[in-house]
């Protein structure tokens, strides 16, 4: 199916990663805790993912035919909470109990405890290495599933990264699709770059250029144009022989007007009057903490 800007399946999908953001904006600061700006770049594909791409069955978690999904950079996982819970795996409202003592929601994911979480998550390097391994096993399971993992580019200095990106290609792994957030900002900034900086360095080719090395078939994709981000990822599920990486051109902070580009952002308590603004940027003027009529 070939999607345009125009396509009202796309304004669909447009909406749900603005309810993504939304979820994540009001879930940390009703938790005075959690990151906002890795989540807030990812929104887009989440969105393109949960409810276009992959092949899943909320009311079936376990399907055993289901996409897999791992979200490496596991302390975005407010954006990965948001998604599930607006495709119907739990209540929306539970959205709220985020990182609280006893939620199903904690920091990080944990497959344990809520339903479709593939992967337990948190230690930064390590998902795409259950990526392979989540790949291979449908593989000699002779299931027709892809798995699909989410990387940061922050991560991507981890060498546990390189050595599993090395591996993957050696296995034909064409059922594996890495996307890496690039939004071009971890923690605390890259070197170079001063504390008010908007637009850190751009990295241009880098990445693109390390996963070719590797053998992998790799594709880039303005992270933030929906249209586009559908295309690549569905590009990316058609098969030659070779795992995909697609590098998704993002930034961070994406949707809230002063959070933007700023690795300030990473994580931080919202202010009474910076959630105002916040809800605002996205469509939710009006609105408290806990989502009703201000």
């Amino acid at each position: 199916m070939t999607t345009t800007a125009q396509d009202p399946e796309i304004r669909q999908l447009e909406e749900a990663a603005r309810r993504i953001r939304v979820g994540i904006i009001r879930s940390v600061n009703q938790a005075k805790a959690g990151h906002l700006g890795g989540p807030l770049s990812a929104a887009d594909v989440l969105a393109a993912l949960y409810f276009r791409v992959m092949r899943i069955r909320p009311d079936e978690p376990d399907w055993p035919d289901r996409d897999r999904f791992v979200l490496s950079k596991g302390h975005s996982s407010i954006g990965l909470y948001a998604a599930l819970a607006l495709r119907g795996y739990f209540p929306v409202e539970e959205l709220l109990t985020f990182d609280s003592l006893g939620s199903r929601l904690q920091g990080h994911p944990d497959m344990t405890r809520l339903p479709g979480i593939d992967m337990s998550t948190g230690s930064l390097g390590m998902g795409i290495s259950a990526g392979i391994g989540i790949a291979l096993g449908c593989r000699l399971g002779g299931r027709d599933a892809r798995t699909f993992v989410m990387l940061g580019d922050g991560e991507c200095q981890e060498g546990e990264v390189w050595e599993a990106a090395f591996l993957a290609p050696r296995y034909g792994l064409d059922n594996l699709v890495v996307i890496v957030d690039h939004n071009k900002l971890q923690q605390y900034g890259w070197q170079g770059s001063g504390p008010d900086d908007r637009l850190p360095p751009a990295w241009p080719g880098e990445l693109v250029a390390k996963w070719s090395a590797f053998g992998w078939r790799v594709l880039e994709v303005d992270g933030h144009d929906m249209a586009a981000v559908v295309r690549v990822l569905e590009a990316a599920t058609v098969g030659d022989g070779r795992p995909v990486a697609i590098i998704a051109n993002t930034i961070k902070g994406r949707g809230v007007s002063f959070m933007e580009g700023r690795y300030q952002w990473h994580t931080r308590v919202l202010t009474e009057d910076e959630f105002a603004t916040a809800m605002a940027d996205l469509g939710e003027a009006g609105t408290n903490p806990t989502g009703g009529a201000a």
